[in-house]
Order: C-alpha cells, then structure tokens, then sequence
C-alpha cells in the first residue's frame, strides 16, 4: 500500500522512528477512513439502514477520531490528555439520538480493527507494535469518552423530559389540554386512546425518586404514564386503564406516606382533568377518614369531599344516592330514614313504623339493591346518612 519511496521519509534525514510513524500515519488518515467506513458498509446493518446525512455524520467522527489520534501519538510521550473531545465534536448533538450508546461503541471497534490490520502497511513492520499499543491505548479512551458523552446526553435529557412533564400534567390538572400538551405527551411516550386515570397522593421525603419508579413500575404494568411533582402533592396519570384500583395498586407502594387517592375513570386524555378534580380534593379530605384503604377511590371519599365542600361530591351524594332511593318509593327513603334515626336498629326502627322487622330487614336490603351501599355496615350507614341530608336540605325534582 506504501508507494513512497524511503528518500521523501522524515526518517531518512535524521528525523526518529516515532516522528516517521506520525507522518506516516497523518498521510494515511484519509485511506483508513475510508477503509473503516466501508467495512462499516459490509458488517454493520444498522449504518447501511440510516439515511445518508446521519452516515456522514458517523463518518465525520471516524475521521476527527483517526486525526485526533494521530495528533496525541504524536505527543504520547509528553503524557498530553487524550483529545476525546474532538472525535465527537464534530458531529451534530441529533448524531447522539440517531445511534445508541452500543452502536458507537461498534464504529469505535471498527475503525480499531481497520488501523490495526493496516498498520503495518501504513508505517512498516519495525514500528508495527508501538503504533498498534498507542492505538489500544486511545481507543480505550475514545470508548470511556463516548460512555461519558451518552450519560451526560441522558442527564440532560431525563432533566428537560422530566420539566417537560411536569408542564404536562400541570396542563392536564388544569384542564387546559390543547394540541400542543397532545404532542408533548407523545413526545413523552403517551400512546393510549382511552382509560386515563389520575392517581395523586404524597411524594415520599427521603431520596426523591417517586417519580422514577411509579414510571417503571406503571410501563411493566402495561399502561402508559405520565408523572410529576405539584408542590406538596406527587401526581400520577395513566393510560390503558380498565380498572383504575388495580391500576393505583400497581404503583402505591412508590408515594409517600398518606393517602393515596385514586380518581374515576375517564375516556381520553382531553378528560383528565375530570379524574384529576375529585382525585384533589379527595387527597384535601382524606384526613376526615383515617382508616381509609390505600388507595382509596375519590368516590368512596364523597363524605369528607362534601363536608369540605366539594360542590361535585355534594352533587353526587344527592344524585347518586339519595334520588335512586326516594325514586324507589317513599317507604324505602322512610324505612331508611327511620333506621338511621334510631341508632342503625333494625327493631327500634320497626316499632317506630309500626312493622314487622322483616320488613325493615327487606326493605334495607333493597336500599342495598338500588344504590350499592349497605345501611348495615358502618361506612355506609355515614354516606347514606349525609346523603339523607343534603337531599332533604336541598330537594331535588323526583320524576
């Protein structure tokens, strides 16, 4: 491969192998770029595959990398820092999104192998091994070098992914959701077309990764996720849900400690504002019940939610409770009403009726029936109590 004659060498004149070699190999820089890309051509599938703008950036790097090389060879003996930098320096920061971490470590094997199995032609078989030991040496290095460059990358990355969606759901909560909160939220790896629901409880105080692992523990679960501090509160939506309980379960464990409230179910992201309503104020009231599950769903807190004024939770208690058993004839509401009057007794309220407790026994049971809270368990016999309230409070039309 050598056609210049020993005569035109530095070396002939007095100047050293070492100084020989350099020149040697900065002549030949451009022969062993070449080389490497082609051997890159015929080994690596994924180079053939990308666009042609992003091989030549692939070859840009090969190229600063030989160069760079031959520049600290040629002052190894001075112990001069690896010049690192360079060699991915001159490609685009999108070169970083094209190819992985793996993928640059490949083009760096590669380009090694070709000085390698060239280098005996480049500088000659007495010089051979100290060239091929630098060449081992600064690949090394190159390789540290792309190792840091992709971490650093990532850092950057993960800390504008995670403003971004923290900006995000903010926009959600809000119900401020326009096309552009749609795009950011694909940007982000948000695929799901239906069943959203925002989960929202306390981040946990010690190292701060709350966020980091309801992500990964929410995608091996299967839904997507989006995830982000609010203040004092750690919010939490997800995708490709069909039940929400079972989906909170599925990252609980990642809040901190408190309640963990869990909104209902809604089609779309454009919604998720009307699981995130309830979910707020549902965390706001969960003091009211101490020994509430964890998770507990906002519509299990629709007492405290009322009791702190939650317009939307005194709306339902009256619309979801109280209508159905008044719709269901007045000896129900007053059967109810009585039982509850009288301390949740089954005899008392009979004798203040004038029946039989069967009756009153039968009757709760199609309290039970129409709005699936039992009058008998102590939970329930609180709900249905505010409910009778409010909806004597305020009646509403019953058709």
């Amino acid at each position: 491969m050598r056609s210049t004659s020993d005569a035109e060498l530095p070396g002939a004149h007095g100047t050293s192998r070492h100084e020989r070699s350099v020149h040697l190999l900065e002549r030949a820089t451009g022969r062993l770029a070449t080389a490497a890309i082609a051997r890159m051509e015929d080994t690596l599938s994924w180079y053939r595959a990308m666009p042609a703008e992003q091989r030549s950036w692939v070859g840009l790097v090969i190229q600063a990398g030989i160069a760079a090389f031959v520049d600290w060879y040629r002052n190894a003996d001075e112990s001069r820092p690896t010049p690192t930098a360079d060699v991915f320096g001159t490609a685009p920061r999108d070169l970083i999104r094209s190819i992985s971490l793996q993928q640059t470590v490949e083009v760096v094997r590669v380009a090694i192998e070709v000085v390698e199995d060239n280098v005996e032609d480049v500088v000659g078989p007495d010089d051979v091994r100290d060239v091929r030991e630098g060449v081992l040496r600064y690949s090394r290095e190159v390789a540290f070098s792309a190792a840091h460059v992709y971490a650093r990358y990532a850092e950057a990355r993960g800390s504008w992914d995670a403003r971004l969606e923290a900006t995000v759901v903010d926009s959600l909560l809000r119900g401020e959701v326009d096309e552009d909160v749609r795009s950011r939220a694909s940007a982000l790896g948000w695929t799901a077309a239906s069943g959203v629901v925002v989960i929202i409880g306390r981040p946990r105080p010690d190292d701060g990764t709350s966020a980091d692992e309801i992500r990964r523990s929410a995608r091996h679960a299967g839904y997507d996720v989006l995830t982000g501090g609010q203040g004092d509160r750690l919010v939490a939506v997800l995708g490709r849900v069909e039940d929400p309980m079972q989906a909170a379960t599925a990252i609980v464990t990642h809040f901190g400690p408190g309640p963990v409230v869990v909104g209902p179910l809604v089609p779309d992201l454009v919604s998720a504002a009307t699981s995130a309503r309830p979910a707020v104020t549902g965390l706001l009231a969960a003091a009211g019940w101490p020994d509430a599950p964890r998770p507990v769903s906002a519509g299990a807190l629709l007492p405290e939610r009322a009791l702190a004024g939650d317009q939307d939770a005194l709306n339902d208690l009256v619309a979801e409770l109280y209508v159905p058993i008044a719709e269901a004839g007045p000896v129900i509401l007053e059967t109810l009403a009585a039982y509850l009057e009288t301390g949740a007794s089954v005899e008392a309220a009979a004798r203040l009726l004038f029946v039989h407790p069967n009756t009153v026994r039968y009757r709760l049971r199609r309290v039970t029936d129409v709005v699936g809270l039992t009058p008998t368990d102590p939970r329930d016999s609180y709900t249905l109590r505010l409910a009778l309230s409010l909806g004597r409070m305020n009646p509403p039309v019953i058709e």
